[in-house]
């Protein structure tokens, strides 16, 4: 999903997420109208997003980031469990762990794992994000401009990342103005201009539409 700035990408991922309520229309997630449903609730069904700011818990190590994303499931048997330590907890823990390890391991910052996210730089920080995003395997997944900030190799890793989702059945949307990326690992390009669609259709069409680039210079100019 690309275009100008205003065009409308970062509302439409509010609106989808259910960040923000739509003023007419509806989302339906897996052809069951969700407009109604509260974020959480879209994130437990598998729709799940990035930020343009990320948003790190930086009080938190990179590898407890990840952990707070499958908490949700919740581990059986309440503190007595957890004070005693009863075998069905200790191998959900050790489950959840091992899934958050191998996700930190296919983002490139499993050397990170111990490091509290608050001091992390902004590519870094980003990259946990998107491992945070992904450790509890989304259904649907909305990345904001996942490559801003990053360094080439972490770019690398990120569309590494992306691709393996992709591979494990997520369908991925992403706004990002880094158009090279976009061309390289995108199937479907959307562009978005003034709230309205101005393409729908492959990359290599997209590159070669005259409206397209029109909107783009405009917005250069303005």
């Amino acid at each position: 999903l690309i275009g100008p700035n205003g065009a409308g990408k970062t509302t439409l991922f509010d609106v989808l997420s259910g960040v923000r309520a739509p003023t007419m229309g509806r989302v339906e997630l897996g052809g069951t109208d969700v407009t109604r449903r509260s974020a959480t609730w879209r994130a437990r069904q598998g729709l799940r997003r990035t930020f343009q700011r990320q948003q790190t818990f930086g009080w938190l190590t990179v590898e407890e980031n990840l952990l707070v994303a499958l908490e949700w499931h919740g581990g059986g048997g309440g503190l007595l469990a957890d004070l005693v330590r009863l075998p069905p907890r200790v191998k959900r823990e050790r489950e959840r762990r091992e899934r958050a390890r191998e996700v930190l391991k296919l983002c490139g910052i499993a050397h990170l794992r111990d490091e509290p996210a608050g001091r992390l730089p902004i590519g870094r920080a980003r990259i946990v994000e998107l491992a945070r995003a992904i450790v509890d395997r989304p259904t649907v997944l909305l990345l904001d401009e996942p490559t801003s900030g990053l360094e080439q190799s972490e770019s690398a890793h990120l569309a590494q990342c992306v691709h393996r989702s992709a591979e494990e059945g997520t369908a991925i949307v992403l706004v990002e103005h880094d158009v090279g990326f976009v061309m390289q690992h995108c199937a479907r390009i959307v562009v978005l201009h003034l709230g309205e669609v101005l393409a729908d259709d492959t990359p290599e069409s997209v590159r070669s539409n005259a409206a397209v680039g029109a909107a783009y210079l405009l917005s250069l100019i303005h």
